[in-house]
């Protein structure tokens, strides 16, 4: 499934769709507004991707000093505190989904 897909879903539907594999999981979770489930399941992802999207909850939770660590992690760059959760999120789902 691709980034498009999954931000409708996860603005649509109640569920994840089935047979999402993990990292398309969490990022639908965290699309979804479901920051614990999110959270949780992004700490059993392989690094650097679990890290990048666990230093976007971060960010996103308000925490930015935390998700400069875990950019570091993920061997990201920490983008501005300030820039678009929207856009990054479409960035990292872009990334480490299928097209």
């Amino acid at each position: 499934m691709n980034a498009d897909l999954l931000a409708s879903s996860a603005a649509k539907d109640a569920q994840p769709p089935a047979g999402l594999s993990a990292t398309a999981r969490v990022l639908w979770l965290a699309k979804a507004c479901r920051w614990d489930e999110a959270h949780d399941l992004c700490q059993d992802l392989p690094d650097p991707d679990g890290a990048w999207i666990h230093a976007w909850l971060h960010r996103e939770e308000g925490d930015y000093g935390n998700a400069c660590y875990w950019y570091g992690r993920a061997g990201k760059p920490a983008v501005s505190r300030d820039a678009s959760l929207v856009k990054e999120w479409f960035e990292i789902a872009r990334e480490l989904l299928p097209p």
